[in-house]
């Protein structure tokens, strides 16, 4: 279930579908449809909670800004923060931008510190919200994502919370470094083993996506009562089974230096990548 695919639905679907805008790190848009019609009526059958590596995403960052979390000197990520909370169906597709209220900032006031911690922002880019708008990454993941799952986490200010509980409850990179695998630009660490580590510690298996051959994101799966589950993955090869193929045997994780406001990053391997 690597990250660019989520934005592909089948055709049937432009039947009964609206437009979103999805918005890529690099400031273009481009238009995704989903099943705001026919599928959003549909109750999704479990969450997958996606979170990105500052040391990965970070690489692709051309310039520095104060929203973008990738800049910070202070208190700069250190681990995985959070991407999102995403409602999915079983039958490998999902729901997006359904019916519910924008974006409120005030709504979630008592939690933007944690926000600004936990789930920063890693791009200076606006992202895109429904109805072609732009906003804040909090904005986007909410409305996009967030309404979908609103039979569960209700309000705007639950979907926030309960997704910050969540990622608390596992802190991934403890887990990953305990068992022998730390942020290092230089050491690179057996694909099936940190898949293990987590099996171990959740009790589920994850999907890992990779790019250039570093962790990019961990995507680890839930039921609807947030008791872990496996993800849904490829069966078609064992390799899929354990990860997206997307991921070699041993990947890195690479520790995230930030460059700070008014820096300019230049990367030979700068590739777009969707805000999803």
């Amino acid at each position: 279930m690597a990250s660019p695919n989520r934005e592909v639905l089948p055709l049937i679907s432009l039947l009964f579908s609206l437009f979103c805008l999805i918005e890529t790190n690099n400031g273009e848009s481009i238009v995704s449809t989903v099943n705001e019609g026919l599928e959003a009526q549909r109750e999704f059958d479990y969450f997958l909670l996606s979170l990105q590596w500052p040391g990965t995403v970070c690489r692709r960052t051309r310039h520095c800004c104060a929203s973008n979390g990738c800049c910070r000197r202070s208190n700069a990520p250190a681990g995985f923060t959070i991407h999102g909370l995403w409602s999915n169906y079983n039958d490998g597709t999902w729901p997006a931008c359904c019916s519910g209220p924008s974006f409120d900032i005030k709504e979630i006031s008592p939690l933007l510190e944690g926000l600004q911690k936990y789930w920063p922002s890693l791009s200076c880019s606006s992202s895109s919200t429904r109805h072609g708008k732009k906003g804040l990454f909090w904005a986007h993941e909410v409305e996009k994502h967030g309404t979908c799952s609103s039979s569960v986490t209700r309000d705007e200010y639950s979907y926030f919370l309960t997704t910050i509980n969540l990622y608390l409850k596992y802190n991934f990179t403890e887990i990953l470094t305990e068992a022998g695998y730390p942020p290092s630009n230089s050491e690179r660490y057996p694909l099936g083993g940190i898949i293990s580590a987590i099996q171990i510690a959740v009790g589920a298996t994850p999907t890992l996506v990779c790019s250039h051959g570093a962790v990019e994101e961990l995507h680890v799966c839930f039921y609807k009562d947030f008791k872990p589950r496996d993800c849904i993955i490829d069966s078609s090869s064992h390799e899929n089974m354990v990860a997206s193929s997307s991921c070699p045997r041993y990947v890195s994780l690479p520790e995230h230096t930030p460059v700070g406001l008014g820096g300019v990053i230049s990367n030979p391997w700068l590739d777009q990548v969707e805000a999803i």
